[in-house]
């Protein structure tokens, strides 16, 4: 079963869970997958799917962050929850010592020898890591390694 099909199938049950606030996360998911489809006339993959949720994840992150700087922690606490939904659909994060081994293989692949080639060190990362790691640290980690070479 495809992620699609999988968040289709938690959607209804949710529903007969009457499980609100799990259902409106996944509402909201559905529809930005269908309004990709529309937009772009394309038939969604899981890269495509978990793309769109690695958006919406990074959305809720930005958004609770700026409520508890204002102090409304009530709407920070439905952002939380909504990004507890979506961190679900989310494959294992990749721990640090596997990032530095990704890290280290692409820039021995792409034959990188200082910061100027960070570009192609990213370009060959991205679709390995996407979605298993966060792209601003595998960024930093790139550029720490590259600086040092």
């Amino acid at each position: 079963m495809g992620l699609k099909e999988q968040i289709t199938e938690d959607m209804k049950a949710a529903m007969r869970a009457k499980d609100t606030g799990r259902l409106g996360t996944i509402r909201l998911l559905t529809a930005a997958m269908k309004q990709k489809e529309v937009d772009e006339r394309i038939e969604l993959t899981d890269a495509h799917v978990l793309a769109i949720i690695e958006k919406m994840i990074k959305q809720r992150k930005d958004s609770i962050s700026q409520f508890e700087a204002g102090g409304r922690q009530d709407l920070a606490d439905i952002e939380k929850a909504e990004l507890t939904v979506l961190s679900a659909y989310m494959p294992p994060e990749l721990s640090e010592a596997e990032i530095s081994g990704e890290v280290a293989a692409a820039i021995a692949q792409t034959g990188a020898a200082g910061p100027q080639d960070m570009g192609k060190v990213m370009g060959v990362l991205k679709p390995k890591l996407a979605g298993r790691a966060d792209m601003t640290a595998v960024s930093a980690l790139v550029k720490r390694a590259l600086s040092t070479a």
